[in-house]
C-alpha cells in the first residue's frame, strides 16, 4: 500500500513539475496568436478569439531571419564540427600517452567546467578585438573550439575500450591515426552522437557572448536577432512579437527532439550523460 502511494505521490510531483515547466512555453504560444488588437493582460486570460498567426508574419517580415538561421547554422556546424575533432585527440592522448604533468594538465582541463562562462567575457572580447574579428561568425564560435565537457566524457569512452582490443591492434601494427579510428572510435560513436546533441543545444541557444560581439545581421545569430522585438514598442516590447519570433527561433530543435526523441535518449543512456 504504502509503496503504491509513494508511486501515485512520485507521478503527482513529476507531473506538477512538467506543467511548471510547461507554462513559460504555453504562455508564449498564447501570447503569440492573440490578436494585436487584444494583447495578453486584456480580455480573456487565455484565448482571445479570433486567434491569428499575424504576430508571425509581422516578425518575419521585420527580422532577417533567414539570414539569422543561416548565420546560426553555420557558427553551431562550424563550432561542434571543431570540438568533435580537439575533444577527441585530447581524449586520446590523455588515454595512451604518458607524459609530464599529465595530472595537473587534465585537472586544469576539468577546472573550466567549474568556472562561470560570463568570467571569461571581457578576456574573450579583449582577444576578438585583437584578432580583427569582432562582427563575425567566427567571433561567436571561437571561444568554444574547446570543450572541457567533451574532453572528460570521450576520455571516460576511450576509457572503456578493452585494453586487449588495443594491444591487439598494435601488435597487428595500427599506428596511431589507425588505432583512433578503427579502434576507438566505433564503441564511442554513441557518446560523440550524445555530446554532440548537448552541444547544439547549448549553442543554438546561446544568447550572452553572440550579443556581445556582434553588431550586424550579417553576423548575428538567432539569439542575438531577437533583440530587435525588444525595441519595438514605444512602451517597450510587443510581447506578441517576441513570442512568435522566440517560438521560430526554438522550433527546429524541438522539432527535431519530436521527431528523433528515442534516438536522443538512446544515446544518452548509452553514454551515461543524466
Amino acid at each position: 500500500m504504502w509503496s503504491r502511494l509513494g508511486q501515485k505521490t512520485l507521478n503527482l510531483f513529476t507531473i506538477f513539475i512538467a506543467v511548471l515547466w510547461s507554462a513559460p512555453l504555453l504562455w508564449a504560444v498564447v501570447a503569440s496568436i492573440r490578436p494585436a488588437s487584444n494583447p495578453i493582460g486584456q480580455g480573456d486570460v487565455w484565448f482571445s478569439f479570433p486567434l491569428t498567426v499575424e504576430s508571425y508574419l509581422k516578425a518575419w517580415s521585420l527580422a532577417r531571419f533567414d539570414l539569422y538561421f543561416l548565420n546560426t547554422i553555420i557558427i553551431v556546424l562550424t563550432i561542434i564540427g571543431v570540438q568533435l575533432v580537439t575533444t577527441t585527440l585530447a581524449a586520446f592522448a590523455f588515454t595512451n600517452y604518458e607524459f609530464g604533468g599529465q595530472r595537473v594538465v587534465f585537472f586544469f582541463i576539468l577546472l573550466q567546467l567549474m568556472i562561470p562562462t560570463t568570467a571569461l567575457l571581457a578576456p574573450n572580447f579583449s582577444t576578438i578585438r585583437q584578432l580583427g574579428l569582432f562582427d563575425t561568425r567566427l567571433a561567436v564560435a571561437i571561444p568554444y573550439f574547446g570543450s572541457a565537457f567533451g574532453t572528460f566524457l570521450m576520455r571516460q569512452a576511450f576509457k572503456a575500450v578493452p585494453r586487449d582490443l588495443v594491444d591487439a591492434g598494435v601488435m597487428d601494427g595500427c599506428n596511431w591515426w589507425q588505432l583512433l579510428r578503427n579502434v576507438y572510435l566505433p564503441p564511442s560513436v554513441p557518446t560523440m552522437i550524445a555530446f554532440g546533441l548537448s552541444s547544439v543545444s547549448f549553442h543554438w541557444n546561446a544568447f550572452l557572448w553572440p550579443i556581445i560581439i556582434t553588431n550586424s545581421d550579417t553576423s548575428r545569430p538567432l539569439t542575438a536577432g531577437l533583440v530587435r522585438f525588444t525595441q519595438l514598442g514605444e512602451i517597450g516590447a510587443q510581447w506578441s512579437l517576441l513570442s512568435a519570433a522566440t517560438l521560430m527561433v526554438i522550433a527546429p530543435l524541438f522539432i527535431a527532439f519530436l521527431l528523433f526523441q528515442r534516438r536522443f535518449i538512446q544515446s544518452f543512456m548509452h553514454s551515461g550523460i543524466k
